[in-house]
């Protein structure tokens, strides 16, 4: 069974919690990058990613180095924006034909996950789609104990 995890970082919490997950699992490793940068600013960017998520933006992306098509498992990492996976997530999860595939989503978050789950799951039409992993940071502090991570990523193997 071929395993993939695929992941957008902003700050580089996600990567961090992506490299451990897909080391521990055995999946190839894939970033999400957008075509335009983002703002460095905090208090801007947030502002921005309100607004792309509430308007349903969708970015455009750097052709990831793996086909996300060849995967038979398929790990997803987003950091939330506005209670809701990143809009790179969302113009990535666009770009895969979902159906017979096994997803497991993670997302990074300052305390809560909105609707993220229920966001994937509709995104995902045709994937058995695992629990959504919440972990949870303080600024660039995490505070999600590592062996949840490890406990959840095991049941992936």
């Amino acid at each position: 069974m071929k395993k993939l995890l695929v992941y957008y970082s902003f700050g580089g919490n996600t990567r961090t919690v992506a490299r451990r997950i897909a080391k521990q699992v055995g999946a190839d490793l894939a970033e999400i990058r957008t075509v335009k940068n983002y703002p460095d600013d905090y208090d801007v960017l947030v502002s921005l990613g309100k607004k792309e998520v509430e308007s349903g933006y969708v970015p455009q992306l750097y052709p990831l180095p793996v086909n996300a098509q060849e995967y038979d498992t398929v790990i997803i990492g987003t950091p939330v924006w506005w209670y809701t996976f990143a809009p790179a997530v969302k113009s990535f999860l666009k770009t895969v034909d979902w159906k017979g595939k096994s997803v497991y989503p993670f997302a990074t978050n300052g305390g809560w996950l909105g609707h993220t789950p229920s966001d994937f799951r509709k995104a995902l039409k045709g994937a058995k789609v695992g629990d959504v992993l919440s972990i949870k940071f303080d600024e660039k502090t995490m505070l999600t104990p590592a062996g949840a991570i490890d406990a959840w990523a095991e049941t992936i193997k």
